[in-house]
């Protein structure tokens, strides 16, 4: 699997940009906020149907278009086992205008929860009203439109970026995100119960508020227990068991880049305990519930499911989130992300396309090449940097290498041909 083809239009700082690119691997190089992460950006939505960077949708159209109610648009052509996927995400701004949405009740259904994501997608009306304009977003596959369920998991990405550090040190909700991405892409049923999860959390949240203020009755709520039961269950049981595969592959990939003398071992940590089946997991789901009942009431909040889990990365016994130096931290995180692409290659006999975001300067020379040689195992792997020569050392002229400069992108021979300067960046 790999991408031949990138095509953006208005997107952030790239107003517009058609690239043709090879398998194997390619250098984006040049200095600081030129638009080399945006180039891996526009990628890896093509793969996971949103900005991995972004809390909603404007961000991500160039301000001064979106003013002009002018479209963005990301593209690209994902070549598959032979298959030639035509994917394109446009973004289309609208005018909006000062009347207020009618508020909602609990019997409504719910807005679509965005994928992967339950903190973002919240309502946007009051910003929208206030710069003039709205950004509605659609998806079309080989000119089918599609939803970003049924994108995600046909063209698979891996990113590596600065910011994996805090899989590590971070709270809980990037390490679920990290999860729910890594099995959505393996699996798209997850993504879609997922989904109907977030929108059931939602609407419970809601009667427990109007429970609290005497305005629904006690009765209204084994609905949504039900629902909340039956979908996060599921999404337990999925976590677990992709866990149990997932620590492997890191086991074996923090032993080559650590050494032997440091022992991982990661720890799915559930909300709700699995049980020995889907119907255990169930029942302690509902015990849970019980147990935790008039906290819910007092707090008007779901405290119970999936959307509470964790997991632990221990190194000799000790939690990293804690211990870790900044050091370990990146090798561990370097470790999840090589053991996500092992993953996704597994389930989906098609390796991932691999994004690495200026990771290489982070490194030692030894970690560097040991990466390096595991990532390039994979048909595709695009690399941005700020250091040419530090790639140039490693690929020679194996590689393809593209300048970014000012949100242009221009290879290296022609760069070159111009007198432009090629040397290292910083």
């Amino acid at each position: 699997m790999y991408l031949s083809r990138l095509t953006l239009s208005n997107y952030r700082n790239l107003a517009s940009l058609e690239l043709e690119l090879p398998p194997g691997v390619v250098v984006f190089f040049g200095a600081n906020a030129q638009g080399k992460t945006t180039l891996l950006e526009a990628i890896y939505t093509l793969a996971i149907a949103r900005s991995f960077r972004a809390e909603n949708e404007r961000e991500v159209v160039h301000f001064g278009a979106a003013a002009q109610l002018e479209q963005a648009l990301v593209g690209g052509t994902i070549e598959k086992r032979g298959e030639r996927l035509f994917v394109y995400i446009g973004y289309a701004c609208v005018p909006t205008t000062d009347t207020a949405p009618a508020s909602s009740t609990h019997r409504q259904p719910a807005r679509q929860a965005m994928p992967l994501s339950a903190t973002r997608g919240q309502d946007r009306s009051q910003d929208e009203r206030s710069l003039g304009y709205a950004v509605r977003k659609q998806i079309r596959v080989n000119r089918a439109r599609r939803t970003a369920a049924e994108l995600v998991g046909m063209a698979n990405a891996v990113l590596f970026s600065a910011g994996d550090i805090e899989l590590v040190q971070g709270p809980p909700l990037g390490r679920r995100r990290y999860l729910d991405i890594l099995i959505s892409q393996a699996d798209p049923i997850y993504l879609k119960g997922l989904q109907r999860y977030h929108r059931v959390v939602q609407q419970r949240n809601q009667l427990l508020r109007m429970l609290r203020e005497g305005r629904a009755e006690a009765v209204e709520l084994a609905f949504w227990d039900n629902e909340l039961v039956r979908e996060g269950s599921a999404i337990t049981w999925r976590r677990q068991e992709a866990m149990q595969a997932l620590s492997l592959w890191c086991r074996e990939h923090h032993r080559e880049l650590a050494g032997d003398g440091e022992a991982l071992q990661m720890e799915y940590r559930p909300n709700v305990s699995p049980g020995e089946s889907l119907e255990d997991t169930e029942a302690h789901f509902r015990e849970s519930l019980v147990d935790f009942q008039r906290r819910e009431r007092g707090t008007a909040t779901t405290v119970v499911g999936p959307h509470r889990d964790d997991f632990k990365l221990l190194v000799n016994n000790l939690d990293m989130a804690t211990f870790a130096s900044r050091g370990q931290a990146r090798t561990l995180a370097l470790s999840l992300r090589l053991a996500e692409a092992a993953y996704l290659a597994s389930m989906r006999g098609d390796g991932p396309i691999i994004l690495l975001d200026d990771i290489l300067s982070e490194m030692d020379a030894e970690r560097r090449r040991r990466v390096l040689e595991r990532t390039t195992q994979y048909q595709q792997v695009l690399i941005t940097t700020t250091d040419l020569e530090l790639a140039r050392g490693f690929f020679g002229p194996a590689a393809t290498y593209f300048q970014v400069s000012g949100g242009r992108v221009l290879p290296l021979a022609e760069v070159s041909h111009k007198g432009t300067e090629t040397q290292s960046l910083s």
